[in-house]
């Protein structure tokens, strides 16, 4: 398996070795060797699946402390632009953001810590399964709006389509106000 760094700290991409034949194909999907190797040694306790059509934007997502969640993100069907936002105040990189593509095609995953903001676009109908490694707690459930201008996300779209929720999002100022 292939891993690939982001300047961003805890961010790992894994892109799997691909056996293809007459008969269709075959991948290793999860490896904690590979995992641990990588200094990722926090289990996985769930499993998430969802199905986005294209141009639906859902996020940016994270759980406050102490119930933060780290991921492991596939796209077993389409193609998604996945995104991670650094929320760790003591870091470097705090508020900075990295964009992957992900897809069925390539089947790469993104390794994504604790302390981080999660969003995707649906470049076309997808199937995104993330592990994660906490349980959702629905009382930490907390976000930042999609298009907040200091993140400097560049999704690529105008007008995605946003659920109720993820378009009522707090800026980024205001989760900073909040830690202090």
């Amino acid at each position: 398996m292939e891993v690939r760094y982001f300047d961003i700290k805890g961010l790992v991409e894994f892109i799997p070795k691909i056996f293809k034949d007459d008969r269709g194909s075959f991948f290793e999907s999860f490896r904690q060797d590979v995992l641990l190797k990588e200094g990722i040694t926090k289990p996985f306790v769930q499993d998430n699946q969802s199905f986005s059509y294209k141009n639906v934007l859902r996020g940016i997502h994270f759980q406050k402390k102490p119930h933060e969640q780290g991921k492991l993100i596939r796209v077993a069907y389409g193609k998604a632009l996945d995104v991670a936002v650094d929320l760790r105040p003591d870091s470097a990189t705090f508020g900075m953001s990295q964009n992957v593509i992900l897809d069925a095609v390539n089947n790469n995953m993104f390794y994504i810590p604790e302390g981080f903001g999660h969003g995707f676009l649906a470049l076309e109908n997808c199937i995104l399964q993330y592990k994660c490694t906490t349980y959702y707690h629905p009382p930490s459930d907390s976000g930042i709006i999609w298009n907040d201008p200091d993140l400097k996300i560049q999704w690529g779209i105008e007008e995605p389509l946003l659920s109720a929720k993820d378009a009522a999002l707090h800026t980024f100022k205001s989760f900073k106000d909040k830690m202090i």
